[in-house]
Order: C-alpha cells, then sequence, then structure tokens
C-alpha cells in the first residue's frame, strides 16, 4: 500500500563522480595547450634571435664595407696584381673589385677619393696593374695612370701573322703574333711576364680547330694544313681587344678567334657566301686579297676582277701571295720569287691561296662579299695617289703597266 503522504526516497546519483571526471580531461586538454603554446613561444624566440644574429652580422659587415669604419690603407702596399675592369662598371662597382682583391681596405674609401674624378668615371673596361693595401687614393692614381693598363690589344686592317719586312726600307712592322706578345707583357714586383711569340706559334700550330674556337665553316682548310701556324691566318680581325695577360698562349688566340669570327659573321660573311655559291672561308681568303692588292675605293672591283679569272679558271698572279710566306711587302716581285711552289703563290697554280694572307677589314670582307659587276681581267696602280685602272684586255693592261713604271710605281712588269 502506497502512502501517498510519504515521498519516496531518491536514489543516489553519480553526479560528483562525473564533475571529478570531466574536471581531469579538461586538465590534461589545458596542460596540453599550454606546452604546445611554450614550445612555438620558444620557436619564435630563437628563430628571431637567428634573424637578429644574422642581421648584425650583415649589418656588420656592410658598416665596414661602406662605411668606411675601418679605415683606410698606408704605406706602398705588398705586392703587385691584376684586375679587370668591366664594361659599365659603375665607380662603386670598381671600389667593390678592389675591395675584393684587397687592393683598398673599403668600398666607401674608394669612392669618396674617385670623387669628381675624370678618369675614373670614364674608365675604359680592361686590365689594370694595381697592388694589394694601398690608401684608396693611390688606388685611383694607378688607376688614372694610362701606364697601368695591361693586356690592350690593338691590331691593324690586313695585319698578317708573322712580323713583315719592307724590302725597300728595311723596316720591319711586328705581325699579329708579336704584337699579342707585348699585350701580354706586364712587370708584377719587377718580374716581366710575357707570352713569347713561339708559345704563340705553337698553340696556334699544336691546337686542336675545337680549342681553339675556330668557326665551323673553317675546320676543313684549317686542319688540311697540317702543323703550320698560318692555318689560322685571318681568323683574328682587326681591332681593339683586351685580353688577360694571365692567360695562356691557347686561351688568348681561341679568345681572339671567336671574337673575329662575331666580328665576320656581323658583316654578313656566311649568309652572302651562300647566295654566291662560296664557303665562307673562301669569302675571307679573298677579302684578305682585296685588302692586300688595293685601296679602300677599289675593293669592289678588286674582289670582282678575282671572281672573274677564278670562273675563267685564269691564275690570280697576285704579287701579295708571292710576298705572304716570305714574310716581306714589295710591290713587285722577281721572277725567282714567282717560280718558287708553296701553298700560297698564285703565279703558280689556278684557284685561291690555301689560307688568307692577312686579316682583313670589315670593308673588305663586305666587297668580296659584294663586287662590283664588271668584266675586267687585270688591274694596276699607276702612281703614287694610289689610282687604279681596271681593264680586261691584256694588251691595254701592258700599257697600263707601262704608265705604272713611268710614274715609278713598279720597277718591273706584273
Amino acid at each position: 500500500m502506497i502512502d501517498e503522504g510519504v515521498p519516496e526516497r531518491a536514489q543516489p546519483t553519480a553526479v560528483g563522480s562525473a564533475r571529478h571526471r570531466r574536471s581531469r580531461a579538461d586538465h590534461k586538454h589545458a596542460k596540453k595547450i599550454r606546452r604546445r603554446r611554450r614550445l612555438a613561444g620558444a620557436f619564435a624566440l630563437g628563430l628571431l634571435v637567428v634573424i637578429v644574429v644574422a642581421a648584425v652580422g650583415l649589418g656588420s659587415k656592410l658598416w665596414h664595407i661602406l662605411s668606411g669604419s675601418s679605415g683606410d690603407y698606408t704605406g706602398g702596399g705588398k705586392q703587385d696584381i691584376v684586375i679587370q675592369i668591366q664594361s659599365g662598371d659603375s665607380t662603386t662597382d670598381v671600389g667593390e673589385t678592389l675591395h675584393k682583391h684587397n687592393v683598398v681596405r673599403t668600398v666607401r674609401a674608394f669612392v669618396d677619393a674617385a670623387h669628381g674624378n675624370a678618369a675614373i668615371s670614364s674608365i675604359q673596361p680592361g686590365f689594370y696593374r694595381m697592388r694589394t693595401e694601398i690608401p684608396a687614393a693611390t688606388a685611383v692614381a694607378r688607376l688614372a695612370d694610362p701606364s697601368n693598363r695591361v693586356g690592350k690589344l690593338v691590331i691593324p686592317e690586313g695585319r698578317q701573322l708573322d712580323d713583315t719586312t719592307d724590302m725597300k726600307t728595311n723596316v720591319v712592322t711586328p705581325g699579329i703574333l708579336s704584337l699579342i706578345s707585348r699585350a701580354t707583357c706586364v712587370d708584377l714586383d719587377g718580374d716581366k711576364h710575357c707570352v713569347s711569340v713561339a708559345e704563340l706559334r705553337k698553340a696556334a700550330s699544336k691546337s686542336t680547330p675545337t680549342m681553339l674556337t675556330v668557326p665551323l665553316w673553317a675546320v676543313q682548310p684549317v686542319n688540311e694544313l697540317g702543323g703550320d701556324h698560318r692555318r689560322i691566318e685571318g681568323l683574328i680581325a682587326p681591332g681593339t681587344f683586351n685580353i688577360n695577360p694571365a692567360d695562356s698562349a691557347e686561351t688568348i688566340l681561341a679568345t681572339l678567334i671567336s671574337a673575329g669570327t662575331m666580328e665576320y659573321t656581323k658583316a654578313g660573311l656566311e649568309d652572302t657566301a651562300r647566295s654566291l655559291g662560296l664557303s665562307p672561308y673562301d669569302i675571307l681568303v679573298v677579302a684578305s686579297l682585296v685588302q692586300q692588292e688595293s685601296k679602300v675605293q677599289d675593293f669592289p672591283k678588286v674582289a670582282q676582277v678575282i671572281y672573274n679569272r677564278l670562273h675563267e679558271h685564269r691564275k690570280l698572279e697576285f704579287d701579295s701571295t708571292v710576298n705572304y710566306p716570305l714574310d716581306r711587302r714589295e710591290v713587285a716581285t722577281t721572277d725567282a720569287d714567282r717560280a718558287i711552289r708553296n701553298s700560297w703563290n698564285t703565279y703558280m697554280a689556278e684557284g685561291l691561296p690555301a689560307t688568307a694572307i692577312c686579316s682583313p677589314s670589315v670593308d673588305a670582307v663586305i666587297a668580296a662579299a659584294h663586287p662590283a659587276p664588271g668584266d675586267w681581267l687585270y688591274f694596276v696602280t699607276i702612281d703614287s695617289q694610289g689610282t687604279t685602272l681596271f681593264t680586261r684586255d691584256y694588251q691595254q693592261h701592258l700599257a697600263n703597266i707601262e704608265l705604272a713604271k713611268h710614274n715609278g710605281v713598279l720597277d718591273s712588269a706584273r
């Protein structure tokens, strides 16, 4: 029987136990979050320390380089060296090069010393003899002194590899190899060093066409001449070059031949050779003959004479090709000279000589690629002003020769 007046006793529940279980779980979760936060904080702090240390180190280095806080060198320096100034270098760029090679103590010191110096602001690219650990003002003075520039090579138009002798005056004209050798000479701490002509000649003779960067269109004729150093004749173009005195003979020749290839390519050598049905090498050889046989105003006509004679299977009979292997310059040649058989004498064989006979100018290359129209087979210069007469008629040519002899230009007939 139920007593409605007395309420049923409530059963005990585990409310207290559930609360305790939740509290322990929350505690563990909160502990994990705190641990993660501490780790993240430590990592961030460590990263900040690394960044600050790197920034301080870099800043200190830049400060020493640019601010001049380390001061300037004093005295006469320690040893001679050669440094290179690149095309387009600013004064700061030059200062950085000098600082890199321990010439000046700071870039800022050099920039300050060079301020307002026109010779430095307009300095030419090339190689310069300097000295380590010298005052910035001394470095400026050295760079401004032309005598400290080394490795400057100037190759005139029409120059051949070997020295030549004028048979009338006995004056010796230095060849390209001699000019290169002179340009490499540098005196470092009293020790003069030059790449010798013998070293250059050996490199030209023994190095492979690939090592010498010979263009593909010249590899076959170069190989055909074997170990003769004249196999690279004409591949070095005229012009002004900067060569490193510290480079080997092979490297110097390779650099110059590569530059020559670029120059001749810009002149249209390869493109026009195809249109004429000739090889680029043949065009180069023709250009060298044009260069040696005439004045610039007659280049296109002389080129046409060459092509006309080749087309009609006539010998070229050029005195310049006789003189070439004899390393001399002479207006006329003797019967004995013209009877010498070699790879260049065009009195003895039809066709072009084995190689170019000099380094032709761009004008000569253009003329060889674009000859003037005409049927001429002969030409002769008749006076000291360079007047040249062209004809197809042999009897007229003989009369022109007599006129040249009368004017003192020729001593004997061609």
